[in-house]
């Protein structure tokens, strides 16, 4: 290899050694010269004694050896380059950066002048490698041996360092402290050949002078601006505020520390309704537009800063809302100078846009002179801020129905009259929002506005009109859920003494009697009755949950043909699919069908073009449940009850309500709203959990939850009787486990003494003898206070009570009481058409009584007044 000097034009490279390839190439050229020479001197051995031949010999070794040592020391090219070659190393020799070439191994390849100058060679001899530069320097070596590492894992990069001195003493920055940037890039081998590394170091010195003069002029100005006498801040297009400056910050007394970009929004700054008039400067399209506005900022503390705000905004080339930029302007009191007028008209704006009734000034054709912050707010969807600007009507803001009782109002307000009726009106395109519309008269016109007529205000009533509408409805359900109440009560009286006069008849009847069959009829008739009469107290919430262990697919299967008839004629069809081996429940059996009926028949109504409605059940075990992610849903074994429809969907913004009492999306007097509320109550009730999921336009699912029952296994004690409290059949229990039926068990008053305290004369007397038939000794009372005469007579000589709860003078519960003070032990029972806690709250915690309620037959009594007198009390 050699070393090639500067070309004498000053454009050639410092270093440049030929390709191994090339080199190889002239020795086979020097080869075959000489094998030449070899062969004349062979061919022409016999004539050496020729003077000529000896000259041709001579020439040949002579022009053998000029080409040698010409092809040597590069004065002849055997092998010449091509012109790409050529343009390559000119290309690269006229670089300003410095552009070293070098082997894996770190030797020289190739250097151009800008190298040589950089690291001050002036010949060849005098070049260095990077390693041999760099090396004795930390911050170089560092930045050096990352880029090495860089390119064996065949990765391009870059570094920065600074030096205290120059690389070569011939740098045209002078003597000082130099920034230097050296790139690093792998050049792949060709064919055979290995691959070779291109460095470039360039002096960025003066880049970086720049960089720092630029930074501090930056900081002068960020420095100026974060102390200038107005307050400024930038936000985004989502009103995220990413700059904010000391003025600013310093007057909301936010911590500049603190405060992180996007961490706060223009929301949080402005107090009141000042968001509506931020809200309603709107640009076109790819344009900005800049107005001034006068409202109140928040301060961290709470309290408000009056301030006149600069507010600026671009939208995008879409429309979309873009950034914002924003100067303010404190209107704080005492700044020196007479701002009497100026204070003045900043109070009457930090009033106007802060009272909470929306407020617009009008001139006699109803056109918008001037609004306040709560109006751009309220109206926001109706008209805009553009809108207004152009002579924008307010007739726009009522319905359309309303429109001439405003005109009516304008009229009497230019003719200066007070007192004037104010207008209820609905939104334009939305009827369940509701405003009420006061038309005042302006007196005496300013100066400022002369045209004006008259002054609108608009409160939005929608709440009130809900709290009306519901009230309305509460009475409604109210005064009929008491009127229920008390025909249920009297229905429960004259249904009991139906009851047991057909049970004593049927006793005196023998099946095949001519008459046996009607009162069969008459019996059969009264329970339906009774059926009727506990839905009526179901609907006035005076029956309670009497649970039980059910098992679902079997309520469900039983169901099914009831909801079909529901459904039918709606095109809309019922499919069930029921879970296997299902745990058992325990809910009330009437109350959680209407669950079902409930919810089938609002998935009715959300499909009005028909669908198809989906009840499934299905067991799901604690990690199941745990897995659903619902909130307040226990990880724990539950019975998952699904009724899914393909309707119309619930709308996201009132999922949340769908449960509240009176709230319905269907139209007036299609709907109480209690359907789904009660379907909550009774859920919860049971233990259990109900989750709704919607999507519009595609269908409602409610997932019912219900705890797994675990019976509790309890031991049968010898000679222990179990019976059902209200049942027609009687279970009696032996010792052993071989539990058989009973088939007539001992219902007898074996000499016990009742008092019967029933204020309805057909059921006490009805009561008084059925129980004298079963050999009880009855005394009957017509109320409490009559009871308590008889027990005086009797001195305490009653086994039992049995007593109405609603009777005049004194009803059932205070008779209890009144009793337990003189006869603690004394059995009791009640019965009632209402529901057991209805009147169990009144009484003492520790009060022990049985339960019967009406209507009940013969055999309902005589158990429950045995059960009484054979427990323990």
């Amino acid at each position: 290899m050699t070393r090639q000097q500067f070309d004498r034009d000053g454009d050639g490279p410092l270093v440049d050694r030929r390709s191994g390839a090339g080199m190889v190439f002239r020795i086979l050229l020097l080869a075959l010269v000489l094998i030449a020479t070899s062969a004349a001197f062979i061919f022409f051995r016999d004539q050496l004694d020729n003077q000529m031949v000896l000259g041709v010999l001579g020439i040949l070794a002579m022009m053998g050896i000029f080409f040698i040592v010409s092809a040597v020391i590069g004065f002849v090219e055997v092998m010449p380059q091509s012109q790409g070659d050529t343009l390559a190393r000119r290309f690269l020799s006229s670089q300003p950066d410095g552009t070293l070439i070098t082997d894996v191994e770190g030797r020289i390849v190739f250097a151009n002048q800008a190298y040589g100058a950089m690291t001050g060679a002036r010949k060849a001899t005098e070049v260095q490698t990077l390693e041999a530069l760099l090396s004795r320097y930390r911050e170089s070596s560092e930045a050096l041996y990352r880029l090495t590492n860089g390119l064996r894992e065949g990765r391009n990069g870059h570094e920065e360092f600074r030096l205290l001195k120059p690389l070569g003493s011939q740098t045209v920055n002078g003597s000082g402290a130099h920034w230097y940037r050296l790139k690093a890039r792998l050049l792949p081998g060709e064919g055979r050949g290995k691959p070779q590394h291109v460095w470039q170091i360039s002096d960025i010195t003066a880049e970086r002078d720049d960089q720092e003069r630029f930074f501090k002029e930056l900081q002068h100005a960020i420095d100026y601006l974060d102390h200038a006498p107005a307050g400024f801040f930038s936000a985004g297009r989502k009103g995220e505020i990413y700059y904010l400056n000391a003025t600013l910050a310093e007057w909301l007394g936010v911590d500049l520390t603190q405060f992180n970009p996007g961490s706060m929004t223009i929301t949080d700054l402005v107090a009141g309704e000042g968001m509506a008039l931020i809200n309603s400067v709107q640009a076109e399209p790819g344009q900005a537009r800049t107005e001034t506005l006068d409202l109140d900022l928040r301060r961290v503390n709470g309290q408000s800063l009056p301030v006149r705000l600069v507010h600026r905004v671009r939208a995008a080339r879409d429309g979309a809302p873009g950034e914002s930029r924003s100067i303010v302007l404190s209107r704080a009191q005492g700044e020196g100078g007479d701002q009497s007028d100026s204070v003045a008209s900043m109070r009457f704006t930090r009033f106007f846009n802060n009272t909470p009734m929306a407020i617009a000034s009008v001139d006699g054709e109803g056109r918008i002179l001037r609004t306040n912050a709560p109006f751009m707010k309220l109206f926001a969807d109706v008209i805009s801020r553009d809108e207004i600007d152009q002579h924008g009507l307010i007739e726009v803001v009522l319905h359309e129905g309303d429109r001439d009782d405003f005109r009516e109002a304008l009229a009497a307000a230019m003719d200066r009259q007070v007192d004037i009726s104010p207008i209820d009106s609905r939104h334009p395109t939305n009827d369940t929002r509701h405003f009420r519309f006061y038309v005042n008269a302006v007196i005496d016109q300013s100066d400022e506005a002369p045209e004006e007529a008259a002054i609108v205000y608009a409160v939005d009533v929608t709440d009130q009109k809900a709290l009306e509408a519901q009230m309305a409805q509460t009475q409604k359900m109210n005064a009929v859920g008491t009127l229920a109440g008390g025909i249920a009560h009297d229905f429960n009286n004259v249904l009991t003494a139906i009851l047991l006069s057909s049970d004593h008849l049927l006793l005196q009847a023998r099946p095949s009697d001519a008459s046996f069959a009607d009162l069969m009829e008459i019996k059969r008739n009264a329970n339906r009755a009774a059926v009727l009469v506990r839905q009526l107290l179901a609907f006035s919430r005076k029956q309670t949950m009497r649970p039980s262990v059910l098992n679902l697919t079997d309520v469900i299967g039983d169901l099914r043909m009831l909801v079909d008839r529901l459904i039918s004629g709606s095109n809309v069809k019922l499919r069930v699919e029921y879970g296997r081996d299902l745990w058992p429940v325990k809910t009330d059996l009437s109350q959680f069908e209407q669950v079902l009926i409930n919810l089938c028949v609002n998935a009715r109504d959300a499909m009005p073009d028909g669908g198809a409605i989906t009840v499934s059940t299905r067991n799901i075990d604690a990690e199941e449940a745990g897995a659903f992610g619902y909130r307040g849903l226990p990880s724990e074994d539950m019975v998952l009850v699904e009724v899914a429809d393909t309707g119309t969907g619930i709308a996201p913004e009132i999922m949340d309500k769908i449960f509240e009492p009176f709230f319905t999306t269907k139209e007036v007097g299609k709907g109480t709203g209690l359907g789904l509320a009660m379907v909550y109550g009774i859920v919860k009730q049971s233990g259990g959990y109900i989750y709704p999921e919607s999507e519009v336009g595609k269908g409602t699912t409610f997932r019912i939850f219900l705890p797994r029952h675990v019976p509790e296994v309890q031991p049968v004690i010898e000679g222990q009787v179990s019976t059902a409290l209200n049942g027609d059949a009687i279970t009696v229990a032996k010792s052993g486990g071989n539990a058989e039926p009973q088939d007539a068990p001992d219902l007898t008053g074996k000499s016990a003494v009742v008092l019967l305290v029933e204020d309805e004369e057909a059921v006490r007397r009805g009561g008084k003898r059925m129980l004298e038939t079963r050999g009880y000794t009855v005394h009957e009372a017509g109320s409490g206070v009559e009871a308590l005469d008889i027990m005086d007579e009797l001195n305490g000589a009653v086994d039992i009570v049995v007593s109405d709860v609603v009777m005049p003078e004194m009803d059932g519960p205070t008779l209890l009481t009144e009793l337990r003070k003189t006869y603690p032990d004394l059995k009791f029972i009640f019965v009632s058409g209402y529901a057991e806690d209805a009147f169990a709250r009144n009484l003492p915690a520790d009060a022990k009584f049985g339960f019967l309620p009406k209507p009940f037959s013969l055999k309902q009594l005589a158990v429950a007044v045995r059960e009484m007198l054979d427990g323990e009390g």
